[in-house]
């Protein structure tokens, strides 16, 4: 129980939460309204676990926004050239990997640091999508929205597509030698070097992966609209990155679990809604994540010293 205080702190943060919405606003719990809500947490959790990876590899990826909408951008493009939505959905993926792969290449092979790295890809599609699409919709999308399914069967695939990939990196976490090469590499560098380990090789795959799953989200995001927005994805690598650092995600490296990171996005993403249903401002919202964040990493700082 120790080892997963802070999961256990955040999941009962959570359901504090739940508490005060059941008593003060039982609307938010009306069917059509979770529905809403568990929609919007899935491609949140698909790219936070991504997110955790770089971070328990004691590394950064403020780049994930900026991926998400070219992914997006790419996957509309090519369903609208004809393409099944399946094999768009995959270009979406590939094209997230490749971008991530440029920032593991930079930081794993180059050494030079992931947040400078990450910055600078962030402005370079940022600013690259706004200069290609001129800030353009992209509509007309056959077949695209909800995957062609009714809305209610698409949110279950939405949902269910994320539960799948949580599951499969929480396994593989726990159980596989690569996802213990990714904790061992955090923890220690050149200790993993010692043991035999590629730390360089393992740097370079998460943020590979990362990119992937930056893909995938940014797909699950898209379907949910008629059309498909450039500047899709804003404010993404901090939603995702708060997420993993508040579920114990240890900015120094080596700790974090996924089941952490989904507890961070359960709780960030209620609170949004919460304040809508509790008649408070909305613009309060980053900023009560903002300080959650600032307790987490306060708590990180100070459990490392007392060790």
């Amino acid at each position: 129980m120790i080892r997963f205080r802070r999961e256990l702190s955040v999941l009962a943060a959570w359901v504090g939460l739940l508490v005060v919405l059941a008593l003060a606003a039982p609307g938010f719990f009306r069917p059509g309204n979770l529905r809403v809500v568990l929609v919007g947490f899935a491609p949140t959790l698909v790219a936070a676990v991504g997110m955790t990876l770089v971070i328990i590899a004691r590394q950064i990826d403020i780049s994930v926004g900026a991926q998400f909408a070219l992914c997006a951008v790419v996957a509309a493009l090519l369903v609208r050239a004809g393409w099944p939505v399946p094999l768009a959905a995959l270009g979406a993926i590939l094209t997230g990997a490749t971008t991530g792969a440029v920032n593991g290449f930079f930081v794993a092979k180059l050494r030079l640091p992931s947040i400078v790295v990450t910055l600078a890809m962030f402005f370079v599609l940022r600013e690259g999508l706004r200069w290609w699409r001129q800030g353009e919709l992209i509509r007309d999308l056959p077949g695209f929205q909800w995957f062609g399914l009714t809305q209610t069967a698409g949110v279950w695939v939405i949902v269910g597509i994320a539960a799948a990939v949580f599951v499969a990196f929480a396994w593989a976490l726990r159980n596989l030698a690569a996802g213990r090469a990714v904790y061992a590499t955090g923890s220690d560098e050149e200790a993993a070097r010692l043991a035999g380990l590629r730390p360089r090789a393992v740097t370079f795959g998460v943020f590979v992966v990362m990119g992937a799953l930056a893909g995938l989200a940014a797909v699950l995001e898209a379907v949910q609209l008629p059309f498909v927005d450039p500047k899709a994805g804003t404010g993404m690598e901090m939603k995702v990155i708060a997420a993993a650092v508040v579920g114990g995600a240890a900015v120094s490296g080596g700790r974090g679990t996924p089941v952490g990171t989904l507890f961070g996005v359960l709780l960030l993403g209620t609170i949004g809604p919460a304040l809508v249903f509790l008649r408070l401002e909305a613009q309060w919202d980053e900023a009560i994540q903002g300080a959650i964040i600032l307790l987490a990493v306060a708590f990180d700082v100070t459990a490392r010293r007392n060790r």
